[in-house]
């Protein structure tokens, strides 16, 4: 089990770097010049030149990579002349030195983000610190509705196969899938938060905490976490949907089961203790990967309801072009995607034994 879960987190450090890789060539072949960027296009050539100078910006393109790495890295490379880049990034974060080799110094550290370009002196993990438990909280919820709904939805279509109440499951199922996203936030919001809006008293807008009047007192919104949870977990509830009623139906043709309907175990009991574990496996694919796709799909969702998310962020950045914010947001999602999977592939061997690992 050591060995196996080593060798997932090997491959998920190769995955890593090649998302790094990925990211930093697509953001650093767009026209215009980062430096410019952070001073909201002044155009003053000595505080451009300080910029380029301090961030790497003069240096080839290779060297900027390296440098990215470095800072990525838990375990970095220090130069000691104090006009390096190196040494100046690495007064950023606290290092622990481990190992001095000549002018070179090998430190250990926290991975370092940079800095936003348009939120001066601000650090890009501490807006992701801010904003990333809000999407948290709301891709959790989302899934959480669409597991339950998605599961009892599926085991009722299965059994009731072929009956109005199948077909219409099915019609909603078909239509949450197609549907976009934005779309339907856009509906929703309207619908509840605007034209239904003296029924439900939702808003149209919102983030899960409100300042008070006074700017005094931060309190709780859960109302305004029902929509954006509801919409963003509509896609996956019709996946979960049709995952479940057609791996329901496949387990109801294995022996097994008519083995226990032979001894007069009622519909309950089957579908309990021996059926529904079985079909399970799908549902988890399923959900471990719509999970991690909530975190980027969550973009729209958060920007149309004013959720003070990660997407609404991601949003924001790409408005003003504050590269390194975008940066590390996707290279969080991608973590946070590879973390996932890895924990899913571990649950696969609790689920069915045929797959459990010695």
């Amino acid at each position: 089990m050591i060995r196996y879960f080593l060798q997932k987190l090997g491959y998920a450090t190769l995955t890593l770097v090649g998302v790094v890789t990925v990211i930093f060539l697509l953001f650093n072949v767009l026209p215009g010049d980062p430096a410019r960027m952070m001073l909201d296009q002044n155009e003053d050539p000595e505080q451009l030149a300080k910029i380029r100078a301090k961030y790497g910006f003069d240096q080839p393109v290779y060297k900027q990579y390296l440098y990215y790495l470095n800072d990525l890295s838990i375990v970095s490379f220090h130069a000691s002349e104090k006009e390096h880049y190196t040494s100046l990034s690495s007064k950023k974060y606290t290092a622990t030195p481990l190992l001095t080799l000549g002018n070179t110094q090998i430190a250990l550290k926290y991975p370092y983000l940079r800095e936003s370009f348009q939120k001066t002196g601000k650090k890009v993990s501490e807006v992701i610190q801010e904003t990333l438990p809000n999407t948290i909280v709301l891709a959790v919820s989302a899934i959480t509705i669409a597991i339950i709904l998605g599961i009892l939805l599926g085991v009722i279509s299965a059994q009731t196969r072929d009956t109005w109440l199948d077909r219409l499951i099915q019609v909603i199922s078909t239509l949450g899938m197609s549907v976009p996203s934005f779309f339907s936030a856009i509906l929703f919001a309207w619908l509840f938060g605007f034209v239904l809006h003296k029924y439900t008293h939702l808003n149209m807008t919102g983030s899960l905490y409100a300042m008070d009047d006074f700017g005094e007192k931060i309190t709780i919104q859960w109302k305004n976490l029902i929509l954006p949870a509801f919409v963003l977990g509509i896609r996956p509830l019709a996946v979960i949907i049709q995952l479940m009623r057609n791996s329901l139906l496949e387990v109801y043709n294995q022996e097994y089961i008519r083995t226990a309907k032979a001894k007069g175990l009622s519909t309950y009991q089957i579908i309990k203790k021996h059926a529904l574990k079985n079909a399970l496996n799908p549902v988890v694919t399923a959900v471990s990967g719509w999970f991690a796709s909530m975190l980027a799909g969550a973009v729209f969702v958060e920007y149309i309801f004013g959720w003070n998310g990660l997407g609404k962020e991601i949003v924001d950045a790409l408005n003003t072009l504050d590269l390194p914010i975008i940066m590390g947001a996707v290279l969080i999602i991608a973590s946070l995607f590879v973390l996932i999977n890895i924990f899913v592939d571990l649950i696969y061997g609790w689920l069915d034994p045929k797959i459990r690992l010695s």
